[in-house]
């Protein structure tokens, strides 16, 4: 302002002062004592902690915060800072400006966490001074596992999964998405049992929140229990074993199932003949004849539970002569289907005689003459429904409901002895009391049969972890069968398997 009206102004400069310490020239502060001479007289670290013991539990790599209470986190992690700066007494007396790691070896057992602290000393002068903080850590294993590594077998809380199905489909399908979340992490045992899985857990809540995530991918009910182990009357301490009974809903993906009256009047007058096309925390059902749907959760299906007319070892093969488009390709919920009349006949009966059913489906998008298909022979079944006799009599029954495409059964077959893919598994325990070695063949089979699924289906393995194979060598019948229309998994979706090499020097693919 002064320089545009013409005034004359005076050039401020900073003046500097002697240190009354040392004599060097300085910039002027309240303590007329430079940074040097401040730091030899005052030390703001003084009476701070600078050597520390911790506890670890090497078993699930956790650290003791005291009194009892045991947090898991990864070294070097923001939760290990955190830890550690809480861990320091009297720090409340200076002002925390930065906390850093300062890199140790790994087999040190050795923490060292370099921190920046301020703190206003003589006259109101704030000075800034650095120091490290070592921290000796101490193996100690916690309570719970101390309990397993004493006795693995001493569980607290265990889930029963069961459902009341002739395949274990929908188990295969569950270890697959428990592997991909990492659900069973905290489980000391998982044993495979005849109808179902049992989890072991050394703590109640994790039980409860295993429960919870299994709820969240496929409709159950279940119901809890415990019973006493043991008590001190002296301190008033219970120990119980506590017992989560978990029943899946028998529907599963491709069953048939015949609506009660009542049922088909709360979804509008849906079916009554509907299709189970996937199962979630909900079912969805579609009408195969007029390409309606609904979607049941779990509190509504328990209210009133349906069985399945027909199920997927049901299925017939039929072969399509003849294809007449009625609408074109909708969206159904995240399905695409299109309804059609079909002209099939059974590939059984070739030869035999000339039978052949005209059918209405939901696969005019993915069905040409020529192709094969898998549905449900209503003409030559013998259900024993008593909804389907007491209610819908006067019925007009379809003799075919196709179901889904069919692929050719031996190519299928002869790729899957070569796939470029592979599915992890729990680390399961088999009830030796309850299984043979029929048991174990049909098991193999039924595998295979959901590895075929998987293949087929990619909204099914969305929800799974697919591995590369390390010694997949592609065969000269793979290769000469690659124009054949049989589905394959894309070389995208698949993930690299990481693990220790053999010197332990790094990671191998």
């Amino acid at each position: 302002m002064a320089e545009e009206v013409g005034m004359f102004r005076v050039q401020q400069t900073m003046g500097s002062v002697l240190c009354c310490r040392c004599g060097i020239p300085m910039a002027p502060n309240a303590a007329n004592m430079c940074v040097r001479c401040l730091r030899s007289e005052v030390d703001i670290t003084e009476g701070l902690q600078k050597h520390v013991i911790i506890m670890y539990c090497p078993e699930c790599e956790s650290y003791l915060q005291p009194p009892k209470t045991w947090i898991k986190a990864q070294l070097e992690s923001k939760e290990v800072l955190a830890f550690c700066i809480k861990r320091l007494k009297n720090l409340s007396k200076v002002k925390l400006v930065q906390a850093d790691f300062v890199w140790t070896e790994p087999h040190s057992k050795r923490i060292k966490v370099k921190l920046r602290v301020q703190k206003e000393v003589l006259n109101g002068v704030v000075l800034e001074q650095a120091y490290v903080v070592e921290y000796v850590v101490q193996d100690l294993m916690c309570e719970s596992c101390s309990r397993v590594q004493a006795n693995p077998d001493q569980w607290i809380a265990s889930v029963q999964l069961r459902q009341h199905v002739s395949h274990r489909r929908t188990f295969f399908y569950l270890e697959q998405v428990i592997l991909k979340h990492d659900a069973a992490a905290r489980a000391i045992k998982i044993k495979q049992m005849d109808h179902g899985i049992d989890f072991f857990f050394s703590n109640r809540s994790h039980g409860v929140k295993f429960v919870e995530f299994i709820g969240k991918v496929s409709p159950i009910k279940s119901r809890h229990d415990k019973q006493l182990v043991s008590h001190d009357t002296k301190s008033n301490n219970y120990n119980y074993k506590y017992t989560f009974s978990v029943e899946i809903c028998p529907i599963c993906r491709e069953d048939l199932i015949c609506l009660p009256p009542k049922v088909a009047n709360s979804l509008g007058n849906l079916g009554p003949l509907v299709l189970c096309t996937k199962v979630t925390n909900s079912i969805v059902l579609l009408d195969p004849f007029t390409l309606r749907y609904t979607f049941l959760d779990a509190e509504q299906y328990w209210r009133a539970p349906l069985k399945a007319l027909l199920t997927s070892r049901q299925l017939v093969e039929y072969i399509v002569l003849d294809v007449e488009p009625v609408s074109s390709e909708v969206n159904v919920g995240s399905s695409k289907y299109g309804l059609a009349d079909f002209q099939v006949a059974r590939m059984s009966d070739f030869g035999r005689n000339d039978n052949i059913f005209t059918v209405r489906a939901h696969l005019g998008h993915l069905l040409n003459p020529g192709d094969r298909a898998l549905g449900y022979d209503l003409y030559g079944a013998n259900s024993n429904d008593s909804e389907l006799d007491k209610y819908y009599k006067g019925l007009n029954i379809p003799e075919v409901i196709l179901v889904k495409k069919s692929y050719d059964e031996e190519q299928r077959r002869r790729r899957g002895k070569n796939r470029q893919w592979k599915l992890k598994s729990l680390n399961m325990e088999v009830d030796d009391t309850a299984r043979g070695r029929v048991d174990e063949e049909k098991l193999i089979e039924e595998f295979e049969k959901f590895t075929f699924d998987v293949e087929e289906d990619k909204e099914l393995r969305s929800n799974m972890s697919l591995y590369k194979k390390k010694d997949y060598q592609p065969s000269d019948t793979a290769s000469m069968t690659d124009g054949e229309d049989v589905p394959l998994v894309p070389l995208e979706e698949l993930l690299e398997e990481l693990g220790l090499s053999e010197d332990g020097e790094g990671m191998s693919e």
